[in-house]
């Protein structure tokens, strides 16, 4: 059952503009706080950013943002979207703008991104999906934007079988769930939280089918309307939702 909190933010989302769904708040679940971003992929764009028109890393919410200025177009919100090398570079499949970048990787390896299942983001026009890595490489849909990470959180309702509650590894950690109706749901958590704890909060709260872990311990958010804005180590890819700047939306 989900929050009252939870249910508040997604009564505001139904009475917002279609052009504005795009909205974070506050969740707590079992004594735990998160925030979670919420937008519905057919009303408002969501996008994956690496590169600028240059093809310099970005790395940074700010650095997206000056470059969306030359569009008209500024963040909702964003968070880091996926594991990356020391050169910032994807570590499984990236797609930018219908351009892969990286190839997907399905075989097992160290580290969370090779604690199998893992998954695939994959944005198309009005349309946001969470695909296990197996089910994406059996018949690739054609995704304007994907991220590659890992592991899965919820598999067709289930939790990650290898999670562990009683695990005592803990990390801020963040992740992106699609609910059956197809609106994307992006959470971060307060404080360390173990995988088990980050799943159920997917499955049993935002009740999304589908979840994927994005990353831990470096997880950042970019929530304008909550005042947050995270700071750190330039990041990899950066997945965010985009509304018309002020003064640019249609009259």
């Amino acid at each position: 059952m989900r929050t009252r909190r939870l249910a508040g933010l997604l009564a505001a989302l139904l009475v917002l503009p279609a052009a504005a769904r795009a909205e974070c708040g506050h969740v707590a679940h079992e004594g735990r706080g998160y925030v979670v971003c919420e937008t519905d992929p057919a009303r408002v764009e969501l996008r994956l950013f690496r590169l600028d028109t240059t093809g310099a890393v970005l790395g940074s919410f700010a650095r997206v943002d000056l470059m969306l200025a030359g569009e008209g177009k500024t963040l909702a919100f964003a968070m880091n979207a996926g594991m990356y090398h020391a050169d910032r570079s994807p570590v499984g499949l990236y797609i930018e703008g219908g351009e892969q970048q990286a190839p997907a990787v399905a075989s097992a390896g160290p580290g969370n991104f090779g604690l199998l299942p893992n998954g695939i983001l994959c944005l198309a026009d009005g349309v946001a999906r969470v695909i296990e890595t197996r089910a994406y490489l059996a018949e690739p849909p054609a995704c304007r934007y994907a991220t590659q990470s890992g592991p899965m959180l919820v598999i067709d309702g289930a939790l990650h079988p290898r999670f562990l509650p009683d695990s005592d590894s803990r990390f801020v950690r963040n992740g992106v769930g699609v609910t059956a109706d197809g609106r994307a749901l992006f959470a971060i958590s307060d404080r360390p939280v173990t995988f088990h704890e980050f799943g159920r909060l997917f499955r049993d709260v935002l009740e999304t089918p589908n979840a994927l872990y994005l990353d831990g311990k470096i997880s950042r958010l970019y929530a304008p309307e909550l005042g947050r804005s995270d700071i750190g180590l330039p990041m990899g890819p950066i997945v965010g939702a985009l509304v018309d700047a002020p003064g640019d939306a249609p009259r």
